[in-house]
């Protein structure tokens, strides 16, 4: 097998991460702490000595990933969150597919949560119309609607080989070669958007991101996010609108701005309870932060 270097970011990463690096054990293996204190560095350093452990401040996953990265050796950059871990076999099965697909920098596997069910990766670029249809649940009038629900692959069932325009980054395998073409993650992303945003330059560049149903990994998902979630959800709106300044203009940007602020204050008043005060609070974000500010500041 060609060579892989595992990079994985921590912050506070039990109990998942253990499961995550025995997975891909016998390859390269970095791991990027941000600052845990829940014992995540001493099991690492305990149980995967072989590991190279970097400790670095918190400056959101793009930027921990490029520092992994930017240590690695391998020919492909295997990119797998703390609480995901891959099947057996998985890892290879990823590698020979995208090695016999020489125009894919991005390739990603079939997720499954850890009860086994299906966990949708393909999405669709953000647009006006796309984040419309999910602030404001319009994709649940007609789940299998390709015009509600391009955001999510037009409800695509993960069975068959698919070109995407961007693969959810919970397990990415990158081809070392298009990243040096491209550049890596854009740090300005702190979380949220930034895999996105790095698809959009792949494809932009020639290169393709392709998902395969052949390797399968399971992620738990929210495992770090949940611990914190108000603030890192509204960076997932921010990701939103750094996107659309980025690719589409600050006008676009400012719009989406309004949009989502509209969404919000919708969302803020039909959800009850801490769901709701989430909405709200986000909303009076937006609402008091124009959309230069929104870009010049991070979380």
């Amino acid at each position: 097998m060609p060579d892989v270097s595992v990079v994985v970011v921590t912050y506070n990463a039990l109990p998942w991460v253990e499961r995550a690096l025995e997975s891909v054990r016998g390859n390269e293996t970095i791991v990027v702490d941000h600052g845990s204190t829940d014992g995540t560095l001493e099991l690492v350093r305990e149980r995967f000595p072989e590991a190279c452990v970097i400790e670095q401040p918190n400056r959101g996953f793009g930027a921990g990933s490029n520092t992994g990265m930017r240590a690695a050796s391998g020919d492909w950059y295997l990119l797998l969150n703390s609480d995901a871990w891959a099947l057996e076999g998985a890892l290879e099965r990823l590698v020979a597919f995208a090695e016999a697909h020489p125009q894919a920098a991005v390739v990603g596997p079939r997720l499954r949560y850890p009860d086994g069910s299906l966990q949708p990766s393909v999405r669709g670029f953000p647009t006006l119309w796309r984040l419309a249809t999910e602030y404001f649940f319009l994709r649940k009038l007609a789940p299998r609607s390709r015009a509600l629900n391009a955001f999510y692959g037009a409800r695509f069932d993960h069975d068959e080989v698919r070109e995407a325009e961007f693969l959810m980054g919970s397990v990415l395998l990158v081809r070392r070669e298009a990243a040096d073409t491209v550049g890596l993650f854009d740090e300005d992303f702190f979380m949220f958007s930034e895999e996105t945003d790095w698809c959009y330059r792949f494809r932009q560049a020639g290169w393709k991101v392709l998902f395969t149903p052949d390797a399968e990994f399971v992620h738990v998902g929210g495992a770090t996010t949940s611990q914190n979630w108000g603030p890192l959800f509204r960076e997932q709106l921010r990701g939103h609108v750094r996107f659309l300044a980025k690719h589409r203009g600050l006008g676009e940007a400012e719009r989406a701005r309004r949009l989502l602020l509209a969404s919000l204050r919708l969302r803020g008043i039909v959800f009850p309870g801490a769901r709701g005060r989430t909405y709200k609070e986000a909303a009076h974000w937006l609402a008091a932060t124009s959309t230069p500010e929104l870009l010049e500041t991070r979380a």
